[in-house]
């Protein structure tokens, strides 16, 4: 009611940063986006892998910690997180 700039949910998989967080379920990621009238982001244990999972789920964005600093390129494998977002959002719309 406020006006959020966004709602994230998490952690959707087992994650180093956040060992006992609960998993929620997937099909939230949708029930929020129904709900809710702000982007939907998903968070907790993300890999470039699951990015499309998550977009088929509903996430309009994924925030990411481990799968980015743990990589000797961090900035490049952001690139390569937007790539699959991207790619993930086309597969969808087909």
């Amino acid at each position: 009611a406020e006006g959020a700039d966004y709602v994230a949910f998490g952690s959707f998989f087992p994650s180093s940063v956040k060992p006992g967080a609960v998993r929620p379920p997937l099909s939230l990621l949708e029930q929020a986006r129904v709900r809710l009238d702000c982007p939907v982001v998903a968070i907790g244990g993300i890999t470039l892998a699951r990015v499309p999972e998550l977009v088929a789920a509903g996430a309009d964005a994924v925030a990411v910690i481990t799968d980015l600093f743990e990589s000797p390129d961090p900035a490049a494998r952001a690139g390569e997180y937007g790539r699959a977002f991207q790619a993930a959002r086309r597969g969808q719309s087909t």
